[in-house]
């Protein structure tokens, strides 16, 4: 286990004055996955700690940290967990799970003992793991590649066709607030989220994958009439605060998990913003 990385939230008058480094410390996760440990931040939007676990050499167990006050780590939280790498397993309180590449798997509030492990040395899983704190216990649930609510959106025109798959939310895996799902850019398509938009009642994450190694995606943030970017390289995250939009473009077609916690788990509760709006 590395320490717990703990940003502060930031206002949006702040990101007029940021340069690109100042951008990229706020709101970039840089490295997540490092062989054999457990890397985490924590943001004080929402509380939502980010997370990554890659069993490189053996067993990995998810533990705790100081700034949480916590006995274990899902004390007071739930999480969904996406494994980006190679097959892999986690087991809970004894209960083991095989998660193929692109599973889900969500653990709820109360679980003691998460313990990661790789189904190959050669090909470590990479474990994301996404938490907000939690009121209440739900059961720790298992969803394969694709099995989630299947949506198909955007268009080969416009560059933004994409399939969605709706993993933990209202209709499907039940959190406390947690709502996660994972986004696929079809060939030739490179724009996600676009139309952009807002929602001002939750804190978003985005967790891009699949993405070539020379590749990058292009992240729009901040708010509508005052937007930013950052370069974002494969199995990095980006914080979205609930003021900022969250849009971007590749050079190269990638999937992305997307996850959120605030005030309520609507799929659609959302502030649209037409393109010719951003500035």
């Amino acid at each position: 286990m590395t320490d717990l990385e703990v940003r502060h939230a930031t206002h949006p008058d702040q990101v007029p004055g940021f340069d690109t480094a100042a951008l990229r410390r706020a709101y970039l996760v840089e490295r997540l996955f490092t062989d054999d440990e457990v890397t985490a931040v924590l943001t004080h939007h929402d509380r939502i700690v980010l997370a990554g676990a890659r069993p490189a050499n053996g067993p990995l167990t998810l533990g705790t940290w100081p700034e949480l006050r916590s006995e274990f780590f899902l004390e007071r939280r739930e999480a969904g967990i996406v494994n980006v790498g190679g097959a892999g397993t986690i087991t809970v309180d004894g209960t083991k799970y095989d998660l193929a590449p692109g599973a889900c798997l969500y653990a709820g509030r109360g679980a003691r003992e998460v313990t990661f492990e790789s189904a190959s040395a050669s090909e470590p899983a990479d474990f994301y793991i996404f938490s907000a704190t939690a009121h209440t216990a739900y059961p720790t649930t298992l969803v394969a590649p694709g099995e989630g609510n299947r949506l198909e959106l955007g268009d080969q025109q416009t560059s933004n066709r994409r399939t969605i798959n709706q993993y933990i939310h209202a209709n499907g895996v039940q959190s406390c607030q947690v709502v996660l799902g994972v986004t696929t850019l079809h060939p030739g398509s490179t724009w996600n989220t676009m139309p952009a938009h807002t929602h001002d009642r939750r804190t978003e994450c985005y967790l891009y994958f699949g993405l070539p190694e020379t590749e990058r995606v292009v992240h729009l943030l901040g708010e509508p009439d005052e937007t930013r970017h950052l370069l974002i390289a494969d199995r990095q995250a980006v914080i979205s605060p609930s003021w900022s939009i969250h849009s971007g473009v590749g050079t190269a077609a990638y999937s992305f998990v997307w996850a959120m916690a605030g005030e309520n788990q609507a799929f659609t509760d959302m502030d649209g913003v037409d393109v010719q709006d951003l500035r």
